[in-house]
């Protein structure tokens, strides 16, 4: 599906499963939940989902005879963070636009966590304050054109890297990859849990995993807050993307299965139940998630569980899509553990 794209090679290679035994035992055992880590991806920066969409977006960035890669997202957005790590891998330089799409409550949130990264790592980072949206931002078309109005040649990669006309290929190459492990397992996964906020992850699963038959086994857990947007960008994304590869399926509403019961209160705060997901897999599994992405598909997939959405010897793959760098901005919020 992906042969006629060019890939930058960014990440070690694919990413390992691993079962969490301990997890699954705690929630009764009639579910198998394992893994898929995305966070252990690179050695840029931490890694996390961004860079595999990178990866089929850079090529196209170097051929434009670019020299800026100019983003956006919130203060403590990983996207930002992995166009930073990219931007000094490529020798290129960088703009991050970062809006206020979080009400934090830590003094240093904008001083720690992925913005302390993408600094450190050179790029110009500059604050805005402008509220949560997924679309495309006013702020971050500026940016593009005070690049130009200086001299540079900018190359534009929005929020997510999302509606890049290549954002969603990275995770239909996920799938591909997950096929392969599959096989090496000795089963099939009846169902993938990812959390969607810009939705070109998700989007790319769909894809790929529709090559398949199992696109609607793909369970989005939103983190967005705005479940009706971010499902039509789904749905958008992925159309796109199954003609880019020539998927040969129509892809419908019906495919984009997102659940919105777990973004509340709004994107980037979480929930009393989140934090508490957070907590349960760091003291059984020492896998560490995030407040804004991770924890919040985590809190998920628990829910799931427990009210008995899998059938019993199911086998569920939870992607962790990295992010972690941001929890260094809720210090607050987990100051007892």
């Amino acid at each position: 599906m992906l042969e006629k794209f060019e890939r930058h090679p960014l990440t070690f290679g694919p990413t390992p499963i691993e079962k969490l035994d301990r997890l699954s035992q705690h929630l009764g055992g009639k579910v198998d939940i394992y893994a898929k880590r995305e966070d252990c991806n690179s050695g840029l920066a931490f890694g996390g989902n961004k860079l595999r969409k990178l990866e089929y977006i850079i090529p196209d960035a170097i051929a434009s005879n670019a020299d800026t890669l100019v983003s956006i997202g919130g203060v403590q957005s990983n996207h930002t963070r992995m166009v930073a790590a990219v931007a000094a891998k490529i020798g290129m330089k960088c703009l991050l636009v970062q809006e206020s799409w979080v009400p934090h409550e830590d003094a240093v949130y904008d001083r720690v966590g992925n913005i302390l990264l993408s600094r450190i790592m050179g790029a110009e980072v500059r604050l805005v304050d402008q509220g949560f949206d997924i679309g495309i931002r006013r702020s971050w078309e500026e940016a593009l054109e005070e690049v130009k109005a200086r001299g540079g040649r900018p190359y534009a990669i929005p929020a997510g890297a999302s509606v890049h006309k290549y954002g969603g290929l990275g995770y239909v190459q996920f799938a591909q990859e997950v096929r392969a492990q599959e096989k090496q397992l000795g089963f099939a996964f009846d169902y993938i849990i990812v959390c969607t906020v810009t939705g070109s992850t998700q989007a790319g699963m769909i894809v790929g995993f529709a090559k398949d038959g199992r696109q609607r086994n793909v369970i989005g857990i939103d983190a967005s807050a705005t479940p009706v947007q971010t499902s039509a960008q789904v749905l958008d994304i992925a159309t796109n993307t199954a003609k880019l590869v020539d998927l040969g399926t129509k892809l419908t509403m019906d495919d984009v299965v997102l659940l919105k019961a777990y973004a509340y209160p709004c994107y980037g705060i979480p929930s009393e139940e989140t934090k508490e997901a957070i907590r349960l897999c760091a003291k059984l599994e020492g896998m560490i998630t995030d407040p804004v992405y991770e924890g919040k598909s985590m809190q998920g997939m628990i829910d799931l569980v427990q009210k008995g959405f899998f059938p019993e010897g199911s086998n569920v793959l939870y992607v962790h899509l990295g992010g972690v760098p941001a929890i260094n901005g809720y210090g607050y919020a987990f100051r007892n553990g």
